[in-house]
């Protein structure tokens, strides 16, 4: 199943993909009323949309990110695949070279996250080396605390993609990332949610990032260090992840700083950022 947050005539739906370029509205506020839903509550409102489906055309909405409106900071791991690890501590060591058999984790400020189509802001008056990251962001649909590594994909919703914008001056200058990658803007996310069942567990699915249609990132979701069920386990011992929390599983090689010279992002620069099964998210900087 494939899940919309949409504008239609001035209102804000969620949406059920029904049919082939078809969505039928929810009797949801907002995505996060939806994933906090008791399970089985929320798996029959869905059936019984698939059943009796609306009709409303893809084409006449604006989509919006899934989720516009986190409740909480997503979620993100760091250097999730070898050759992006590598190349970002080619860029800078002091920065990015981290202990290994750990992960990395940080916050991402995402006060307002811009779906497909929306600008990115490139905050020029403060940074002077923009970049992209795609991933794959892990959408939690029941709240999650000591999770055994085995039940961990029985707590995920789904996946959606996610562009972790970050000002690499602000994150190398202040020696931590929340500032860098927490800017206004700095979260595009889209087009969908898409239920876990729709994959494999853990996914493997293709993943890539143009650049004004220069191939740029190109990988598979299950090369990452620290799996779905890897994260899910270790973040919820002794930390309560809750349902519609979002989390971003890392970028593979390939980003503006692992280029030489650097490739960083311009104004009107166009980033056009897939996962196969999910689909593309196109922003354009601002």
């Amino acid at each position: 199943m494939k899940l919309y947050t949409v504008e239609y005539r001035g209102e804000t739906l969620v949406c059920l993909e029904t049919g082939p370029e078809s969505l039928t509205p929810l009797p949801y506020a907002d995505m996060t009323e939806l994933l906090r839903q008791e399970e089985s509550t929320r798996q029959e409102t869905l059936v019984r949309a698939m059943a009796q489906p609306r009709g409303l055309p893809l084409a006449e909405v604006r989509v919006l990110a899934p989720i516009p409106n986190p409740a909480q900071d997503v979620i993100c791991l760091g250097m999730n695949y070898q050759k992006h690890k590598t190349e970002a501590e080619q860029f800078d060591a002091q920065a990015f070279t981290r202990e290994k058999g750990s992960a990395v984790y940080f916050s991402k400020r995402a006060t307002h996250c811009p779906g497909p189509g929306d600008p990115i802001p490139g905050h020029f008056d403060i940074v002077d080396s923009l970049d992209y990251e795609t991933e794959l962001a892990v959408v939690l649909g029941k709240d999650a605390v000591n999770v055994a590594e085995e039940d961990a994909f029985d707590y995920v919703f789904g996946y959606t993609v996610v562009n972790d914008v970050s000002a690499r001056n602000l994150q190398t200058g202040h020696k931590q990332w929340y500032f860098g990658k927490g800017l206004d803007g700095f979260t595009p996310m889209g087009p969908c949610i898409v239920t876990r069942d729709e994959f494999a567990q853990p996914p493997a699915q293709p993943i890539r990032t143009w650049i004004n249609g220069e191939l740029r990132q190109e990988a598979v979701t299950d090369e990452l260090i620290f799996g779905v069920a890897h994260i899910l386990h270790e973040l919820s011992q002794g930390m309560t992840l809750r349902a519609g929390t979002v989390i971003a599983t890392g970028t593979p090689a390939g980003v503006g700083m692992g280029f030489d010279p650097p490739k960083f992002l311009r104004h009107g620069d166009v980033v056009r950022c897939e996962i196969e099964g999910i689909g593309v998210l196109e922003n354009t900087v601002d």
